[in-house]
């Protein structure tokens, strides 16, 4: 049965796997200076709790008898335990901003988190000129981790789903990083956009409506010019 004296050699197993990508329990006692049996009832707890996964590792080269050792490797739900340390600090320096330098101090800061989007969207459509605006947000936005992509919509348009958000612990009690997000969106389209629905308020995805008629900035400027 686990104990809380546990609590830190588990976790301690657990950076090891997210430091070291999939590892076998062999590995992670060499790595660590345990024994592998109690590598192993680490192992087991953090399979018990869906903080890891055993898989089949890779074939490499012939392999020789009996069955390979299996590989230990963080799920979504392990890699989150992480995450939330990261979201809390993150959150408390939020909260430090906020007291120190007021509401206009935060939206700064959100605002300038989100300038990724415009900075990054005109060399993503460059580099992928045959994708819809839309498209290109997407990629943009899955290359800072946020799994998106592109929903069409008969007559609408078209819908830009998160399927994660990496801030969304955070922005649950700051929304202005969401809105500034909103707000980069639109400026790069040229058009409104509306967010339906979002991560950081309980949906189980980020979406924002994009119109049918909606183009980059970009685009607009060009065919003024020519």
């Amino acid at each position: 049965m686990a104990t809380e004296t546990d609590q830190p050699t588990r976790q301690r197993v657990a950076r090891a796997i997210l430091v070291n990508g999939p590892s076998t329990a062999a590995a992670l006692a060499e790595r660590l200076e345990l024994t592998p049996a109690a590598v192993r009832r680490h192992l087991d707890q953090l399979l018990a709790e869906g903080s890891v996964v055993a898989r089949d590792p890779r074939p490499v080269g012939s392999r020789g008898r009996g069955r390979p050792a299996k590989v230990f490797a963080l799920t979504e739900r392990g890699r989150d335990a992480f995450d939330q340390q990261y979201d809390d600090l993150a959150t408390e320096a939020l909260r430090f901003l906020a007291e120190t330098g007021g509401d206009d101090a935060v939206r700064a800061f959100a605002e300038r988190r989100a300038s990724f989007i415009e900075r990054r969207f005109p060399e993503v459509r460059a580099a992928h000129p045959e994708a819809s605006p839309a498209q290109v947000l997407a990629l943009v936005f899955s290359d800072e981790g946020y799994a998106a992509a592109v929903r069409e919509l008969p007559v609408v348009g078209e819908q830009l789903c998160q399927q994660h958000c990496p801030v969304s612990h955070v922005a649950h009690e700051f929304p202005q990083l969401c809105e500034a997000e909103t707000e980069a969106i639109g400026r790069v389209l040229g058009t409104h956009v509306q967010r339906l629905a979002t991560i950081a308020h309980g949906d189980g995805v980020c979406t924002t409506c994009i119109p049918a008629s909606s183009g980059s900035t970009t685009e607009k400027k060009e065919q003024v010019t020519s």
